[in-house]
């Protein structure tokens, strides 16, 4: 398998975080970036001990390092979670149920009346008359 086609061949995560630092330093990357290990008594080596062990914290720091070296970007892709990393997001099918009115008031009504001939819980228990 050749890595022809990967920007980031070659390229070591320490070299791409030390770089990324020396941009646009800690505080920017954290609010760049919304993970704790920018944001709380950050490091070199506690982030690339975090982000070896997180896949798509990792895709997100690269894809800050591809950005901001002007190189080419990947195609989104989903993470883990379901979301997708890059801004364009698919659009949501807007769901309507429609549901008559007079189903809700029939429902209503019938578990009124179950609810007055019945003891609460009595289908568990039993009824109260035996």
């Amino acid at each position: 398998m050749t890595q022809a086609n990967n920007p980031l061949h070659g390229i070591k995560l320490e070299t791409i975080v030390t770089q990324l630092v020396e941009k646009y330093g800690w505080e920017e990357l954290g609010s760049r970036i919304n993970i704790q290990c920018f944001k709380d008594n950050p490091s070199v080596k506690s982030t690339l001990k975090f982000l070896r062990k997180t896949p798509w914290a990792r895709d997100k720091v690269e894809y800050l390092y591809l950005k901001a070296n002007k190189l080419p970007l990947p195609p989104p892709k989903e993470d883990s979670r379901g979301s997708f990393s890059a801004k364009s997001r698919p659009t949501k099918a807007k769901v309507t149920a429609a549901k008559p009115a007079a189903n809700k008031v029939v429902s209503a009504k019938a578990s009124s009346e179950t609810a007055s001939t019945e003891p609460v819980n009595a289908n568990i228990w039993g009824s109260s008359s035996n």
